[in-house]
């Protein structure tokens, strides 16, 4: 059933939520607080859901772009919304001030999902009066094309809120799960620190450049973990499943954990030593149109994972 759907922010995250939502036949309202991001913002939506539809991904470019309208106010975008999606700055007192002011314009019915990368629900809620109806609802980056999605509440949040998010999700095509308590990062982020921790010493070490170290995940780990996760990916990689790899990798796994354990700061110092290592492969101009060309590859994954998950299963 189509609904209003306001999606506040219009930046990467708020842009392709757009389209998850509008490709679910959903009405959606996109605002931002920069007039030049929000126009920006539908220049590039053109760009994106005809490279959708180049693909083989949607029907029709027109009808997609046609349910996403521009709003030049919070009042107007939020309008008789019966879901609204919140991708404001990562910063906790820039989201309690829209959340709290979206509070009071909107109706008890009325779910308010955030983006947020890391911060907890609770932090965004606690004292509002409609902490009930919040909840965190992200994404990876692209979520038009990268499925998955966390539902994090707070103590506060209802169960039907839960689950009516779970149930607008997955019409949406979206992977959701469910985080049983908070934790800051969820899950999907505090797995991708645990390899970013590894990799930025690895590289800062001199055991590996950071081009050798991409290659890696990139012709490696990566290629399994497109279809299926660690988990399974141990379960498969010994002739009696997990145990037996557990017990045979078991002992030197653990030395290597216990030389990982150690935290570096991210620092200043850091952040150069990273940003070298790109630029000696890409330079920043670049950066823009390199994230197309990884959006159209994510679309010929997507693509092949469809057609794949219908001759093999999933």
């Amino acid at each position: 059933m189509s609904q209003k759907i306001a999606v506040v922010g219009a930046g990467f995250i708020g842009r392709s939520w757009a389209m998850v939502f509008s490709k679910a036949g959903h009405h959606v309202s996109l605002y931002d607080i920069d007039p030049v991001a929000l126009s920006e913002a539908m220049n590039l939506l053109e760009i994106n859901i005809a490279d959708l539809e180049s693909n083989g991904l949607i029907s029709s470019k027109d009808d997609l772009l046609g349910r996403i309208q521009p709003y030049k106010t919070l009042e107007g975008a939020v309008e008789d919304a019966e879901w609204v999606q919140e991708n404001a700055l990562e910063n906790v007192q820039i989201k309690r001030k829209l959340f709290s002011q979206m509070d009071e314009l909107l109706p008890e019915t009325t779910i308010l999902a955030s983006s947020t990368s890391a911060i907890p629900c609770s932090d965004i809620s606690n004292g509002m009066k409609g902490a009930g109806r919040i909840i965190v609802a992200h994404p990876a980056n692209p979520p038009y094309l990268l499925p998955i999605v966390e539902l994090s509440g707070a103590p506060e949040t209802k169960d039907e809120t839960i689950f009516r998010a779970k149930e607008l999700l997955e019409a949406a095509d979206m992977e959701v799960i469910t985080i049983n308590k908070e934790i800051k990062g969820f899950v999907l982020n505090r797995l991708q620190v645990a390899l970013l921790n590894e990799a930025f010493k690895l590289v800062e070490d001199g055991i590996v450049s950071g081009a050798d170290l991409d290659k890696t995940i990139k012709h490696g780990l990566g290629l399994r973990w497109s279809i299926m996760g660690p988990m399974e990916t141990i379960d498969l990689n010994a002739p009696g499943g997990i145990r037996d790899y557990l017990e045979r990798f078991g002992p030197a796994f653990e030395a290597i954990a216990k030389e990982q354990s150690s935290i570096r700061p991210w620092d200043t110092s850091r952040f150069i030593k990273m940003e070298e290592e790109r630029r000696k492969v890409m330079p920043i101009n670049d950066l823009r149109e390199r994230a197309r060309w990884r959006d159209r590859r994510l679309m010929a994954l997507t693509r092949h994972k469809e057609e794949s998950d219908k001759h093999y299963g999933k």
